[in-house]
């Protein structure tokens, strides 16, 4: 364990990471993001990504096995414990058990993707809002579905709060970014049916047949979609909506598409 107790935030190391918690600009400067918590920092060792240094709270972690196993595998040099105090002022957010950690981050392209035999990807235009994407990765993972491509992103895959909504996903999915052009042509390149979910010139998403390789895409909420993607399309899906609203968070919708593909995997491996 470590033997420096540190209790500013005038020390440079907490410096160094408040400032990557606080500035995408920082994360892609350095090629390092922050992760609060056991199960999300679980999941990042679990994914063999590179721990630069841990901080830890002993009054917080007191009693955490799985905590106390993690710090465990860490080299003691890069490991450093912290006050009560100061754990609270780093923390991005409460209940993250006293233990956050820099991790050097890992840039996935799509030729290095390993796809299934039928693939199933989610691809998301111009979303901008972290916690939309956690909450995607997080569905995408419980479908286990092959990969999440994020085209044209607005945020960063490291923003503390999409790390937090993903519960750890971001770690466990398979995440690319790309431009819409280099994701279109990828797809067409493997096969995938390109499955956009619109309103306009579209039919339910249930009459749709996804039992083959799918990608199911989608855009922002005030926006939709690119006519790039209307135009690659293979087929327009939509979700009915029987109420005043035209459209669902794009999370919601994401989980709604994904799960009616699981669902018709699964009824194609019962009757064959």
């Amino acid at each position: 364990m470590a033997i420096d107790i540190l209790s500013s935030t005038s020390n440079p190391k907490v410096k160094q990471l408040l400032t990557l918690q606080q500035k995408s600009a920082e994360r892609r400067k350095r090629g390092v993001f922050v992760v609060e918590g056991v199960r999300e920092l679980s999941h990042c060792l679990s994914a063999k990504m590179e721990v630069m240094s841990v901080f830890y709270c002993p009054t917080l972690i007191e009693g955490n096995v799985e905590a106390t196993q993690l710090l465990a595998t860490i080299p003691p040099s890069r490991v450093f414990q912290v006050t009560k105090s100061l754990y609270e002022k780093m923390a991005y957010r409460g209940g993250t058990e006293g233990l956050m950690a820099e991790v050097k981050a890992y840039a996935l392209s799509l030729d290095q993707l390993h796809l299934s035999e039928a693939p199933l990807v989610v691809v998301l235009e111009r979303v901008e809002k972290p916690g939309n994407l956690g909450a995607v990765l997080r569905s995408a993972d419980a479908a286990a579905a092959d990969a999440v491509i994020i085209c044209d992103p607005l945020t960063d895959l490291y923003n503390p709060n999409l790390i937090r909504s993903s519960i750890g996903a971001v770690f466990t999915v398979p995440c690319v970014t790309c431009t819409t052009e280099e994701c279109i042509r990828f797809l067409k390149e493997k096969g995938i049916r390109i499955l956009t979910a619109q309103l306009q010139d579209s039919r339910l998403y249930y009459d749709t047949d996804m039992t083959h390789g799918t990608a199911i895409v989608m855009g922002t909420e005030s926006t939709g979609l690119t006519d790039s993607w209307r135009e690659a399309a293979d087929a327009h899906i939509r979700i009915p909506m029987l109420g005043s609203l035209d459209s669902l968070n794009v999370s919601v919708s994401a989980a709604i598409l994904l799960f009616e593909a699981v669902r018709q995997r699964q009824d194609t491996r019962r009757n064959s």
